[in-house]
């Protein structure tokens, strides 16, 4: 039996100073994690959905962190922008947090999985026209090198790669745990970006 790695962003080593590409980046990773959970069964399924779980709640908290308050004060409609994709977030972590209580190998998992990435994917196409394209547009390399550096804080939180002793005590982790993670998340994506508030 092979084992499948699933590229993280920053594998690559790249620079990662722009906020646009690094988040482009992170949407293939949760891609290619949807994947890899589709494609697994058993004890690898499991692991990789908690992988999945933990990539999604970290993603989503460093997008409210960095790209929804810049999108709200600088983009034309920002503030309806962002409202939509917030609906849809939650939308998404309600869905994520059904799934997260359903045994990865209930027959029931997979369709609302697969539900679950098309309005995931849908989402992020919807950031990447609505937001992304226009934060590229109205902002200079020092924003985006500034953006990213609180991604990268954020990302830092939640490798999709799991370390030995870190996934066994995560692999029973509810909601709560991960609300933990994305409170921990926000205060590390506020301190790489100078604002603790």
């Amino acid at each position: 039996m092979t084992e499948t790695h699933t590229p993280q962003a920053g594998d690559d080593h790249a620079a990662d100073t722009d906020v646009v590409a690094l988040l482009m980046r992170q949407h293939g990773d949760i891609r290619n994690l949807f994947d890899e959970v589709e494609q697994a069964t058993g004890d690898a399924r499991k692991d990789a959905f908690r992988r999945l779980v933990r990539l999604l709640a970290v993603h989503e908290t460093a997008e409210e962190e960095v790209v929804h308050p810049f999108a709200r004060r600088n983009l034309p409609g920002g503030e309806q922008v962002v409202e939509d994709r917030l609906r849809e977030e939650r939308e998404a972590k309600e869905t994520l947090a059904a799934l997260d209580d359903m045994d990865t190998d209930d027959p029931k998992f997979l369709p609302r999985l697969i539900a679950l990435r098309a309005d995931v994917q849908e989402h992020a196409r919807a950031e990447e026209r609505y937001e992304f394209t226009h934060i590229r547009r109205s902002t200079d390399a020092a924003r985006l090198a500034s953006m990213a550096k609180g991604v990268k804080a954020a990302e830092a939180m939640a490798p999709t790669r799991p370390h030995p002793g870190v996934e066994s005590g995560a692999a029973n982790m509810a909601l709560g745990p991960v609300a933990a993670l994305m409170d921990r998340t926000k205060d590390a994506v506020r301190r790489a970006m100078g604002s603790d508030g």
